[in-house]
């Protein structure tokens, strides 16, 4: 299985602010969807999380905002795993947003870990999940030290 790790972005009137950038929040709701899209399509999407009893939940998102985005700008959005923990119970990821061919806009990063649905405590996930997991792409800094 690929993972979806690159989306293009559809900038709507709505995601914009008064100057006409895109609202600071908007970077935000851009990765959490483009990392469900990658969890899902490595057979981990919030069905298949439910019937395990686990889910994501983050304790860190940081965004580095260089250029301005604007309505009917072409932008991509990639994703990198850029950490995890051995046991995979902690893990960290890097999205970088591209204007045009090699226009760096931004990039946000997330720390978070899992958390067990029913006893509501961080918990690693089932080892079955660690395979899923090689199709995602590994940032140049990435480490196993989370």
């Amino acid at each position: 299985m690929n993972a979806i790790t690159k989306q293009e972005l559809s900038i709507r009137w709505s995601d914009l602010d008064p100057v006409g950038h895109v609202r600071h929040s908007v970077y935000y709701d851009f990765c959490a969807q483009l990392r469900m899209n990658a969890l899902a399509s490595i057979g981990l999407g919030i069905s298949q999380m439910q019937k395990i009893g686990i889910g994501p939940v983050l304790f860190k998102e940081e965004c580095s905002f260089r250029r301005e985005m604007h309505f009917g700008d072409s932008i991509f959005v990639h994703l990198e795993l850029s950490g995890l923990r051995k046991d995979f119970s902690r893990f960290a990821f890097k999205h970088t947003f591209i204007r045009g061919e090699d226009e760096f806009c931004a990039e946000l990063n997330v720390l978070g870990a899992w958390i067990d649905l029913r006893q509501r405590k961080l918990s690693a996930p089932p080892e079955s999940f660690f395979p899923h997991f090689d199709s995602i792409p590994k940032a140049k800094d990435f480490s196993f030290d989370l």
